[in-house]
């Protein structure tokens, strides 16, 4: 994979895709939505997070992606292969290739704001803090940040896609002695129930409009209306960022999922 080098200084963002190709991703979204269907509501996803990253002050705008670049894509962005191997080695190259701090994050979050990831970005991000962890609801993660990113076994290892997963890749990040600050947790899309919840609660979404459009927002897939219980967070509403050095799992029921790269 290119390494990302040079640029204005600061924390590069990092957004790892696959390119929206019809049967190659959003799966999980079919038999309700067909494959091109679901490939336009990734689409649409790719596009609103690309967007709300170019709002943040970053040093460096990067894709890694899985494919080939399309109209999809705005200026503002360099685009570098993502390297071969599982989702750990993906993700742990994605950040090699980096000179200095580093957030990654995946393309099934399709409400995530520029205000949201703000405090990764601020002047104060790094003091007294080693790495950022988003928890998604589901018990995985969307977002994870580095200050040292070149430090390939935080993510080695990690077994990715199972209900481990974000529990074991923060439990890493302390485990190294890591100061870790919390995002909010976030419902990321793996199923059509996910995509009219997280497109209700971002309407002005390139995704709210793509969900809309298929018709799913006045009918609702089956269960949509109302998400599977284990499938929403439970407790209260996350806080401010906050940061500790102790073991605590993400928010949520047990662990699942990775950012979307590759799935």
């Amino acid at each position: 994979m290119t390494a990302v080098r040079g640029g204005g200084g600061g924390t590069t963002l990092l957004v790892i895709a696959k390119e929206p190709v019809p049967g190659r991703v959003k799966t999980r979204l079919t038999p309700y939505w067909t494959p091109r269907q679901a490939a336009e509501l990734a689409e649409a996803a790719l596009a609103d997070t690309l967007e709300a990253g170019l709002a943040l002050p970053a040093g460096r705008h990067v894709l890694v992606l899985d494919g080939k670049p399309g109209p999809w894509l705005p200026a503002g962005y360099q685009v570098v292969a993502q390297a071969a191997g599982g989702l750990d080695a993906r993700l742990a190259a994605a950040f090699a290739g980096c000179d200095g701090p580093a957030l990654l994050i995946g393309m099934d979050t399709p409400q995530v704001t520029a205000e949201l990831l703000r405090p990764v970005f601020a002047d104060a991000a790094w003091q007294e803090c080693d790495a950022w962890f988003g928890p998604a609801a589901d018990g995985g993660f969307w977002a994870l940040g580095l200050a040292e990113p070149r430090r390939p076994g935080l993510l080695l290892g990690v077994p990715m896609s199972t209900a481990r997963t974000g529990a074991v890749q923060r439990a890493r990040l302390t485990a190294a002695g890591l100061r870790v600050r919390d995002l909010p947790v976030l419902l990321d899309v793996d199923e059509p129930a996910d995509a009219v919840e997280v497109a209700r609660a971002a309407p002005r979404t390139r995704f709210a409009r793509a969900v809309a459009e298929l018709g799913a927002l006045r009918r609702g897939p089956a269960g949509a209306d109302r998400p599977p219980a284990s499938r929403v967070p439970s407790g209260p509403a996350p806080g401010p960022a906050h940061a500790t050095t102790g073991d605590r799992p993400a928010a949520g029921t047990p662990p699942r999922t990775a950012p979307d790269a590759a799935r």
